[in-house]
């Protein structure tokens, strides 16, 4: 949807474009939390996952206007920063109404009561569809309610045509980065989305507790990371910091994998720290080897993110 979503992003505006991401993540969520099966969840998932690539697509140009130019660095750098909070928390949300739903002492708390009612008691977790209702209506509210900045898109940040997208297409590098990108994402959700499971199997931790807690410390350490990598950028070329990066990634994962169970549990959220820098410096070396028609190429490149889909 990333490439599509340019597309309307241009036709609409990003306000319209904003409320309706947020009206299909809404619908999207609610139709699991009402009929919680695997046909709707792939459905769901879909739908949800869709509205998110819109709202990826329109916030950056948003980004830049809004904080001034001069800014857009420090202020992307603090959206991952808010990111990979909200990735850190996350887990810990799951864990309480995972441990909470249903349990006579939590009684007093009248959300547990609520979300007890609403969701089937043999998928607990299913819960937090309703969560994120709540927020994904309270957005909407905001963007109705707001004023947006005129954004006149930089030719970087135009969509393009579909002919800029096949020229594009007909180069051997944008392939060679589209699958760098591909195969990082497949990596970094992997690790992720696996670990709390590989932990359970493997080596009997809880994946409520112990398991939900290296999911968080693997994104918080992600998240510090972009920070150490912002240093390490000013000190030494790219390309030196990501060749450097990736045998310490290796190398964690390799130990969690092979390791006893308490290395695993340490090693697996350390993949987090060394893959600190490599989705900016993919896309800046990518970006970088075209001398125009980024707007489309960046389109490209988020197309990529598929390679997180995979690792299932």
């Amino acid at each position: 949807m990333s490439i599509p979503a340019g597309f309307l992003v241009e036709r609409f505006g990003e306000k319209t474009a904003m409320i309706a991401a947020f009206l299909v993540g809404t619908a999207g969520s609610l139709s699991f939390a009402l009929h919680p099966g695997y046909r709707v969840a792939v459905f769901s998932l879909f739908v949800m996952g869709s509205g998110m690539a819109t709202l990826q697509t329109a916030i950056n140009p948003l980004l830049r206007v809004s904080g001034g130019e001069a800014h857009f660095a420090f202020n992307s750098a603090f959206a991952q920063l808010v990111f990979g909070s909200a990735s850190f928390l996350s887990p810990y949300m799951d864990s309480y109404l995972v441990l909470n739903l249903g349990n006579e002492h939590a009684g007093s708390d009248w959300l547990l009561k609520v979300l007890a009612r609403l969701t089937p008691p043999a998928l607990p977790w299913a819960s937090v569809c309703w969560i994120f209702c709540i927020f994904t209506l309270a957005m909407i509210a905001v963007l109705f309610f707001s004023r947006f900045l005129r954004v006149e898109l930089t030719v970087d940040e135009q969509a393009g045509s579909l002919k800029t997208y096949s020229g594009l297409f007909g180069k051997p590098m944008v392939w060679a980065f589209f699958l760098c990108v591909f195969v990082y994402v497949r990596s970094e959700k992997g690790t992720a989305d696996w670990m709390s499971k590989f932990l359970a199997q493997y080596h009997g931790y809880d994946p409520h507790t112990a398991g939900a807690a290296a999911v968080s410390w693997f994104w918080g350490l992600l998240t510090a990371g972009c920070f150490i990598g912002m240093w390490l950028l000013k000190m030494f070329d790219s390309r030196y910091v990501l060749i450097g990066t990736c045998p310490g990634a290796l190398l964690c994962l390799t130990a969690a994998l092979f390791g006893p169970a308490n290395v695993s549990i340490i090693a697996l959220p350390a993949v987090g720290l060394f893959a600190l820098a490599m989705w900016p410096i993919l896309v800046s070396l990518a970006l970088n080897s075209v001398s125009e028609q980024h707007g489309s190429f960046g389109g490209i490149l988020s197309t990529g993110i598929m390679g997180g889909a995979v690792c299932r």
